[in-house]
């Protein structure tokens, strides 16, 4: 009888440890339900990707806004070009957990620097479209530059793109043409159709998620 209590106890207690551990570590907010948190190197910083916990907390200031004057703001559709894939939220995070974790790939903020100066996506390096696209004003210097930094290397006056990195391509949301006219602008110079990915949603949506935002020196910013 004193061993069959002793045994029940112990059970009894396993399953409150169990209970609380929960409780205490588990996020009511999750990313996906597979999810709860992350984290991503943003600048030598390790950040934390989790969601808003305030399930009262909605979006205030420039992306509660639902009307802009288009054009320019106007909708973009969800293929920018033949052959590139547009992705989601859930995708971009499996990206920041695996390519860009490993280093392979990079998510690039296509805005102007005064918008990225405001905030962006952790994990993110600014490389305006104005940089990537000659009809939107990239000179041949500021173009070589840019793609060095994506991984690709001029060869004998040949753009060399075998160690070109994967990339996701964000602007501001969905009426937002900053991040398609960049990967115009790299296809125009033979940049892997294969290699590009379009996270349409950009900064509205990653708000409306309630996932975090940084300056571009990695200090968590609110709305």
């Amino acid at each position: 009888m004193e061993y069959r209590m002793n045994s029940k106890l112990i059970v009894l207690t396993l399953l409150g440890m169990l209970f609380f551990t929960l409780t205490a570590q588990g996020l009511e907010v999750n990313i996906t339900p597979q999810i709860d948190e992350f984290e991503v190197n943003h600048q030598g910083k390790m950040i934390t990707i989790r969601r808003n916990q305030d399930t009262e907390a909605m979006l205030e200031f420039d992306f509660a806004r639902t009307s802009r004057p288009c054009p320019p703001f106007c909708a973009q559709p969800m293929k920018v070009a033949d052959g590139i894939e547009t992705i989601g939220e859930v995708e971009l995070i499996a990206f920041l957990q695996s390519q860009l974790a490993e280093q392979q790939g990079l998510l690039i903020d296509a805005r102007t620097e005064d918008w990225h100066e405001r905030g962006t996506i952790p994990g993110s390096i600014n490389i305006p479209f104005t940089h990537l696209n000659p009809e939107q004003g990239a000179d041949e210097i500021t173009l070589e530059e840019s793609l060095q930094r994506l991984g690709a290397r001029l060869v004998e006056g040949v753009w060399d793109f075998s160690q070109a990195k994967q990339l996701v391509f964000w602007c501001n949301g969905p009426w937002c043409g900053q991040s398609p006219t960049a990967i115009r602008g790299l296809i125009g110079v033979g940049y892997p159709k294969q290699k590009l990915l379009y996270y349409r949603g950009g900064m509205q949506l990653w708000r409306i998620f309630g996932l975090p935002v940084v300056s571009p020196d990695g200090v968590l910013l609110d709305e």
